[in-house]
């Protein structure tokens, strides 16, 4: 017998709260003028009432036009669809304040719209921000930004999630680039410096794959080179403006060629079901020098705290480790973006007595074309909430 499905009504919400600036760091009315304006787009099955919200939020975009929480609004459960201050434009984004945006949304929505129960959804990229703000609302110790500036997450009043809901999550957005960063670039103004023997899309270049193990040992050996080299000049740079004592406070970068993992060429490197020479945006040969790739224009202190290795908190394994909520852990099998081992990583780090592992058989990253293994993650994560007591 299907499943009952709804008709979903959409709300728009507005989150509004003060916040002195330095400066401002976001175009137009979303995050200057001395406040934060968020928006949220609420999702619910029509005639059906809830006391609990599963809430959506990922570091850079806005989730209301992807269709994994319209799948289980229809299904039933009333979604939130989050969006940060950066709603699209991570250039300037600093994760400390991403999770002051989403306490803001989980305030709201216990004290304006009257949930009682909040499950964090952490779809790819908001798996780790929802790991990392789980475990600050837990056990808060943040007062200051990678790069040195106030941020005050103990004194912020962040409300823990009853559960957590990890699906198709990787461990960070630092790692992912410096697992996709492309290490044959060797002046970072001049994309066309580059060592071919590095390039893996210079038809010289005379590795091919199946790639040998030592070729990829020091090839991710150079990818961490380069990501530090560009964090080195990045603090070298704050400190100089921070010496002039100037108004000049924040400037702008460009790092060409971000997209080039082995992984994507080589099936054989940490396998699934992904298609080879593809990834969930396309050739990676295309997007590696395209204007979509990772961390392609980047302010100093939104590089620290977002995107360098070796400084950025949001680290999925680290905040995993510091969770006591319930935590679901799904992989999809065939996915073209997260690496097989992320999610299996996560869950094995996690600090929840309550925590469960399952993978999505086929599944791509986007479920591009596959209604039905969307239909079966979504049932998952309604089993498991019904099963917690999670769902009224």
């Amino acid at each position: 017998m299907p499943e009952p499905r709804f008709e979903v009504s959409t709300q728009w919400l507005h989150v509004h709260f003060k916040e002195p600036v330095a400066f401002a760091e976001t175009y137009g009315f979303a995050g200057n003028q001395g406040a934060v304006n968020l928006e949220g787009v609420l999702l619910r099955p029509q005639g059906v009432a809830s006391k609990t919200l599963i809430v959506f939020m990922h570091p850079a975009s806005t989730l209301q036009l992807l269709p994994v929480p319209r799948e289980l609004a229809a299904l039933g459960m009333h979604v939130l669809c989050a969006a940060s201050r950066y709603p699209r434009n991570d250039s300037a984004l600093i994760m400390e304040k991403v999770a002051i945006d989403l306490g803001a949304h989980i305030r709201h929505a216990r004290e304006v719209l009257g949930y009682q129960k909040i499950v964090l959804a952490g779809w790819s990229g908001g798996g780790s921000l929802s790991l990392f703000y789980q475990s600050q609302a837990e056990r808060p110790d943040i007062t200051h930004t990678p790069a040195g500036d106030p941020v005050d997450l103990v004194g912020a009043g962040l409300i823990a999630a009853d559960a957590v809901v990890c699906q198709a999550a990787h461990l960070s957005r630092a790692v992912m680039l410096r697992d996709m960063i492309d290490p044959s670039v060797r002046n970072e103004n001049d994309p066309d410096d580059r060592d071919i023997e590095f390039d893996l899309y210079h038809p010289a270049n005379p590795s091919k794959p199946p790639y040998a193990p030592d070729y990829v040992a020091e090839y991710r050996r150079r990818q961490l080179a380069r990501m530090r080299r560009i964090t080195a000049q990045v603090k070298q740079t704050l400190d100089m403006l921070r010496r002039r004592g100037s108004g000049e406070l924040e400037r702008g970068f460009t790092t060409h060629r971000t997209l080039a993992d082995p992984r994507y060429l080589d099936a054989a490197l940490e396998p699934n079901a992904r298609r080879p020479g593809w990834c969930y945006l396309g050739n990676p040969e295309t997007v590696n020098s395209g204007p979509v790739g990772l961390a392609r224009f980047s302010t100093l202190r939104s590089w620290l705290s977002q995107w360098s290795i070796d400084d950025s908190r949001v680290d999925g394994l680290a905040c995993a480790a510091r969770i006591s909520a319930p935590l679901l852990v799904i992989e999809n099998e065939a996915d073209d973006c997260v690496p097989q081992p992320h999610a299996r990583m996560l869950f094995d780090a996690a600090g929840s007595r309550d925590k469960q592992f399952q993978v999505i058989r086929g599944a791509t990253h986007y479920y591009a074309g596959q209604p039905e293994l969307m239909l079966e993650a979504a049932m998952l994560t309604r089993r498991w909430l019904a099963e917690r007591g999670l769902l009224s």
